[in-house]
């Protein structure tokens, strides 16, 4: 039987003054639409106690007393890669028994909960320091300036890592169906790497590098794909060109070449993926990608072309506007990574 809804204070209330009124049991129920059986508890409880209100009720005692949840909050908050079996460990050595799903429940009593860890840049003290001066340098700066940035990066795209939801609906005995499983190779997997841009009015070209890259075929792709990019897109006068601090992008020859089509490029800080809004675009191709789930890097190449250009003008627009989010955030993380 299921757990029925507790009456509120008012209801129980009314019962006890139509007891006082001279009511009987039956005539409190029927009048009120409640069973007899109710009616008659809370009027006994109330001869009892004196109260219509609902006092605690016992249970079994907690296994881990206060001092040792304490204990177990200070660990996990000051070693947040602490295991459940070493806390149960910690609880043995000082007198208590428990179990892992004991101390599971506290912990989510508490507001903490096992998630995965997330992969960040190694971050050192000149990153971080740099990573403020930008934010602080810019934090004041119009939305207008932002949409007058071109921004790009490079990324790799694996044809068979791209499911993002390793969860399938299945029946007993179908795990080996062709829909139920996920496809391995065994020597590696393929992927392609490539280079892109973008800004508020939309997305650039998007060019798949074949071969290793240098300098030299980096200052090519962005005679080829980068200045058409900024035709297409009618960026206007004023606008700026970002990459980050790759070796590829900072060599003498692609810096000479910046400077040959007077180019101003926005001065970056190392290690900073997450002030690139390029980043959520990459995640947002992958995302589109992996629903069409090619299966020869010939595919994938031309998926990936299509679904970049199929990307909404509005969700670049987006990522522009909210920018000045970011760089709060940075400050708030004083330099430290942020979600973005």
């Amino acid at each position: 039987m299921g757990k029925t809804t507790e009456l509120s204070k008012d209801t129980r209330d009314q019962i006890v003054d139509l007891h006082k009124a001279g009511k009987g049991y039956g005539a409190i129920a029927k009048q009120l639409g409640e069973n007899r059986s109710t009616v008659g508890a809370i009027v006994r409880k109330w001869k009892r106690l004196k109260t219509t209100v609902s006092l605690p009720r016992t249970g079994a005692p907690c296994k881990i007393s206060p001092r040792g949840v304490s204990q177990m909050m200070r660990k996990v908050r000051n070693q947040p890669r602490t295991t459940r079996e070493e806390l149960v460990n910690d609880m043995k050595r000082a007198g208590t028994t428990v179990s892992k799903v004991t101390v599971g429940r506290t912990l989510c009593r508490h507001g903490f909960k096992s998630r995965i860890a997330r992969k960040v840049p190694l971050l050192k003290s000149s990153h971080v320091q740099a990573r403020l001066k930008f934010a602080n340098d810019h934090l004041d700066d119009p939305e207008e300036a932002w949409e007058k940035v071109m921004w790009s990066d490079e990324t790799k795209i694996e044809l068979f890592g791209l499911n993002f939801t390793r969860r399938v609906w299945r029946k007993k005995k179908e795990e080996l169906h062709l829909k139920n499983t996920i496809p391995t190779v065994k020597h590696g997997r393929g992927n392609i790497m490539l280079w892109g841009c973008f800004s508020a009015k939309g997305t650039g070209r998007l060019h798949c590098i074949k071969e290793r890259m240098n300098g030299a075929m980096y200052c090519e792709i962005l005679s080829n794909n980068f200045l058409p990019s900024v035709r297409s897109l009618k960026m206007g006068r004023g606008w700026v060109f970002q990459h980050d601090n790759d070796p590829k992008h900072t060599a003498r020859i692609t810096k000479e070449w910046l400077r040959k089509k007077h180019i101003k490029v926005l001065e970056w800080p190392s290690q900073s993926p997450d002030l690139n809004p390029i980043e959520n675009l990459w995640r947002e191709l992958k995302l589109r990608v992996a629903q069409r789930q090619p299966w020869k890097l010939t595919d994938l190449e031309e998926i990936c072309v299509e679904e970049w250009a199929k990307i909404p003008v509005a969700v670049c627009a987006n990522l522009v506007k909210n920018y000045g989010k970011r760089l709060t955030s940075v400050i708030a993380n004083k330099g430290f990574c942020t979600k973005y």
